[in-house]
């Protein structure tokens, strides 16, 4: 196959991979494509024309210092979801004031005391229940710091998989829209001041379902609004769908944005009589198919003539749980290791069609495949044949890779992390981890 890049997007080559590979010194590691995720804060940061607009990273779908830096500088705010993700953001220059904190955690002890000063330093705090409400209010009323209330609609969540829908009956993920109004008599009776309303109905879901909660978190707002006479902005969360596979459609994120800056600036006049900000937090979106997981395969397999062919590469679900979890789908792309581009799934015209292969990971679980279907049965894919020593590599690994998967399983070390800079330069942005640092907390008996 011609020398093109790996999966139809982005900048990163068959060639590119190998020269990571030398930066990584070791595989499996995650690769990152910073003209990508530069292209796409640009498309996000267009609608800011005119617009009063502020767009979120969601840190959870990658949380590398520098990934966060790199978004941060074209105009991002970030979306935390824990304490810690706050710290972290912190620790990688981005100020409290640029930072949402969104979390079921209830801050007590030392950490109530980091909250505090946080949010007097600027940080957004997003209260999603009744006692997170209760436990800052004396706090923020005194201190005359305005907060956020997220709401779970009731309705209307949507997903990739029912895990991921957070506005089902199964999900608690907010104050529940049958007690919205008594917490907001509450913040009132207690001088708590609330500007931000926040929903979020799951993550990568139906872009119909995501237009419909534009729709429902402006009619809740507005049938509540003489408790929210303070209100200056709107977030309707992230959750925007990227395919990650050549057959799978993503959302029209400018589309989304630009109906809930329409919606919104109408809904605000009609209301408030004022201009109220739109906010957003896509994560997903922003990096999944910026990041590749980059393999090296260490053997081959078969089950026998009524069986099926296996490739077992050095990075598998301790690496990539997606497909574990989720059913999830990667694409897939075979490069030898002087930088040919054997096979990739964005174009399989020159693929025999029973070329079909397994691939698989190194730890001791039947589970261990980057192909599943959401039953957990193993579903071969069809791909170039594979040589031992080829890299294998798995697209759409920007997001919920790094950040979510069980790294020390089998005592497997964690995966050194490189970026693509504009310039072109390899960039080492995370160490490999050793097996010293892996027990390093452990005590003798």
């Amino acid at each position: 196959m011609p020398l093109e890049t790996l999966f139809g997007t982005g900048s990163i080559t068959a060639q590119d991979i190998v020269e990571a590979a030398e930066v990584a010194e070791e595989t499996p590691f995650y690769f990152y494509d910073a003209p990508f995720i530069i292209g796409r804060c640009q498309e996000i940061n267009k609608l800011k024309e005119g617009h009063n607009f502020l767009p979120r990273f969601a840190m959870k779908a990658n949380s590398n210092k520098a990934i966060l830096q790199l978004i941060h500088q074209q105009g991002f705010g970030i979306d935390a979801s824990s304490l810690n993700e706050a710290r972290r953001a912190k620790m990688a220059g981005i100020p409290y004031s640029a930072i949402m904190l969104t979390s079921q955690e209830v801050p007590e002890g030392k950490d109530r005391r980091d909250l505090e000063k946080m949010m007097k330093k600027g940080l957004k705090y997003n209260a999603c229940s009744v006692r997170q409400l209760e436990l800052i209010a004396d706090y923020v009323a005194r201190k005359k710091i305005p907060v956020s209330i997220r709401v779970h609609p009731g309705e209307g969540g949507s997903g990739e998989s029912i895990t991921r829908d957070t506005a089902n009956p199964y999900s608690c993920f907010g104050i529940h829209i049958s007690e919205f109004k008594s917490a907001l008599e509450y913040a009132s009776k207690r001088g708590v001041i609330v500007d931000h309303v926040h929903e979020h109905i799951g993550s990568g879901g139906n872009p119909e379902k995501w237009r419909s909660a534009i729709d429902r978190l402006t009619s809740i707002i507005e049938e509540h609004q003489n408790y929210l006479t303070h209100l200056q902005s709107i977030n309707f969360g992230g959750g925007l769908k990227q395919g990650r596979m050549p057959d799978e459609q993503s959302a029209d994120a400018a589309e989304l944005c630009t109906y809930a800056l329409d919606k919104v600036k109408s809904f605000a006049e009609r209301c408030f009589g004022r201009n109220l900000r739109v906010e957003i937090e896509p994560g997903t979106y922003m990096v999944a198919m910026a990041g590749s997981l980059v393999t090296r395969i260490i053997d081959k397999k078969s089950t026998g003539k009524e069986g099926f062919n296996f490739i077992v590469s050095d990075g598998g679900m301790e690496v990539n749980s997606r497909p574990l979890y989720y059913g999830s789908r990667h694409p897939f792309a075979v490069v030898s290791s002087y930088g040919e581009l054997v096979s990739s799934e964005c174009d399989l015209s020159t693929v025999p069609k029973d070329s079909l292969w397994i691939p698989v990971g190194r730890c001791c679980e039947s589970g261990d495949s980057q192909s599943l279907d959401s039953s957990g049965n193993a579903v071969p894919r069809r791909m170039a044949t594979p040589q031992i020593g080829n890299y294998f590599v798995i697209g759409g690994c920007g997001a919920y890779c790094s950040t979510m998967t069980p790294f020390n399983y089998n005592s497997h070390t964690r995966a050194p992390e490189v970026l693509k800079r504009a310039s072109g330069e390899m960039q080492l942005i995370r160490e490999s981890q050793s097996l010293t640092d892996v027990v390093k907390g452990e005590r003798s008996l």
